[in-house]
């Protein structure tokens, strides 16, 4: 799912950081739609049914955490990825925000970048949710929806960190991910025991598939090509 196909309705009452996120995520192609209260986010996203939603955590009247469960009521929105936004930082507010519903959590101030990749990370999971969940180069075969991957004719059991992985670089053959890339989407940058921890998953993938298929561009990440 390319960023040109992508509707992200942004909720947040102060103006600022409006055009502030509107002006990111524009650059990047994405269809941007505004709002800044709940009320009117409801309206807006039943009437356009995005496929990302931004939503501030504290906002005047209808707050986003009211927001977010009013729109988890409706069958068109009940799956959308919600990310809220929000200056509390702590773990309780995290987890009530997900109780309600949400998908991720940002904090403010936001960095552009962090939040860029957090929406990539969202839309990467869309591609399997909405397009084909089956993905095929040469001998080598990755269904998504079954979590099945097969190699010259034969099934390969991968542990779930490195099924992500190679799911990740099959959806998109030829392209170079970036290690920054791969650490926000399959380990939603977390920290890493290790800082070889992708290596040594790129070697155990290229062990069970084969050689051929991952590509290594040095100082740079990794790309499945055949």
């Amino acid at each position: 799912m390319d960023a040109a196909e992508i509707k992200i309705l942004i909720v947040d009452d102060e103006p600022d950081i409006l055009n502030f996120l509107t002006y990111n995520l524009e650059k990047e192609d994405y269809w941007v739609y505004a709002a800044t209260n709940g009320n009117d986010a409801l309206k807006i996203a039943l009437k356009i049914e995005p496929q990302i939603i931004l939503l501030d955590m504290m906002m005047p009247g209808m707050n986003g955490l009211e927001t977010c469960k009013a729109m988890r009521q409706f069958p068109v929105l009940s799956q959308t990825p919600i990310a809220f936004l929000t200056a509390k930082s702590d773990t309780e507010a995290e987890a009530l925000c997900m109780s309600v519903g949400a998908n991720d959590f940002i904090t403010k101030p936001i960095r552009p970048k962090l939040l860029l990749s957090r929406i990539q990370t969202m839309a990467h999971k869309l591609m399997f949710k909405n397009n084909r969940s089956v993905f095929k180069m040469g001998s080598l075969e990755v269904d998504c929806e079954r979590y099945e991957v097969t190699a010259n004719k034969k099934k390969v059991d991968l542990p779930k960190k490195e099924f992500e992985l190679l799911s990740l670089l099959i959806s998109k053959p030829g392209k170079t991910y970036r290690r920054e890339e791969i650490k926000e989407t399959v380990w939603h940058n977390e920290e890493l025991s290790d800082d070889r921890t992708i290596d040594v998953h790129i070697y155990k993938l290229r062990e069970k598939i084969g050689e051929q298929y991952i590509k290594t561009i040095k100082g740079i990440g990794y790309k499945l090509d055949y």
